[in-house]
């Protein structure tokens, strides 16, 4: 799987390969591909140099860094930190700093927010990540108007494709595992109690097929179907599961799965113009794959969700 800074994966640079070999120009392939002439240079002369092995990822990190700060001065940054909670500009006078270096080192240590700390004995205690897939999963909905046939404006134009009266919307329903930032989602006709509570079961199915065998938390927004649903604690029940609300009017709280709906907009919903709904929700299954098996996820260092699921089964027993 490539690392973070990588601008293809191992795939597109055979992609690559492929279709220079086919007698295409170089500069044609890299603007389709949407990457320099610079770089498919690069990993041309690297497949014709090592052949297949030439396309894997090498560490972007330099063998020697001469002028990063000695680990003594770091420790002693941290310990100001963590025993006089002070500030980068507090402490940069005191160890011959600047302030904006001693804000890098503090972040490197996860030490930036005094908010992340136990006051009284300065150790980390703030997480944003549950150490076990199943912990806690994130459950949302996303409003999306349906696509008239022929497709809607992003096909045929701001006049033609105008909204069609009538035509309604689809509620994404999704899961995002917090530990492995495994997810699920399926479209329906509205977010009503008993389509909750059904897609919670399924979502908890597919977790378990894919070696999440246990939910323990789920977390939603304050909607009603959530509070008050009982068909929605009945499948709570029935999982062994708790559920938790989020603080009203703060959506951060539900962070996760928030920030896979605006994934699920800008590579699923609106990569390219539908010329139909149907056609739109069969393209859902594959972008899921995708995200859970091949898209490279920063959180994770660069691999994807089932990488963190697999890594991690039978340990948590």
């Amino acid at each position: 799987m490539s690392h973070r800074n990588a601008r293809l994966t191992v795939f597109g640079r055979r992609l690559l390969v492929e279709r220079v070999r086919s007698g295409r120009p170089v500069a044609h392939v890299a603007a389709e591909m949407g990457i320099s002439r610079a770089t498919a240079h690069k990993w041309m002369r690297r497949w014709r140099a090592e052949g297949e092995a030439g396309l894997r990822d090498r560490p972007s990190r330099p063998s020697r860094t001469p002028h990063r700060t000695p680990a003594a001065v770091e420790a002693r940054v941290c310990r100001l930190r963590t025993e006089r909670k002070l500030g980068p500009a507090r402490i940069g006078p005191i160890v011959g700093l600047p302030a904006s270096t001693v804000h890098r080192i503090l972040t490197r240590h996860q030490l930036n927010r005094l908010a992340w700390l136990d006051r009284p004995t300065g150790t980390v205690i703030r997480r944003y990540e549950r150490e076990r897939p199943g912990e806690l999963i994130h459950v949302d909905v996303k409003k999306l108007g349906r696509i008239p046939a022929g497709g809607g404006h992003r096909v045929l134009g701001r006049e033609a494709g105008r909204p069609v009266r009538g035509m309604g919307f689809d509620y994404i329903h999704s899961a995002v595992d917090d530990h492995s930032r495994l997810a699920y989602s399926e479209i329906h006709p509205d977010e009503k109690v008993a389509t909750c509570a059904d897609f919670l079961a399924r979502a908890a199915a597919f977790f378990h097929s894919q070696g999440i065998t246990r939910i323990e938390r789920v977390l939603t927004d304050n909607a009603w179907a959530y509070r008050k649903g009982l068909a929605w604690k009945a499948v709570l029940a029935d999982l062994g599961a708790s559920g938790k609300l989020t603080r009203a009017y703060r959506p951060q709280t539900n962070g996760k799965v928030e920030r896979f709906n605006r994934t699920l907009l800008e590579e699923w919903a609106y990569l390219r113009p539908y010329t139909s709904n149907d056609e739109r929700t069969e393209a859902l299954t594959d972008f899921l794959h995708i995200y859970n098996h091949h898209r490279c996820h920063t959180a994770l260092g660069g691999h994807p969700p089932i990488s963190r699921v697999s890594n991690t089964a039978g340990q948590y027993t």
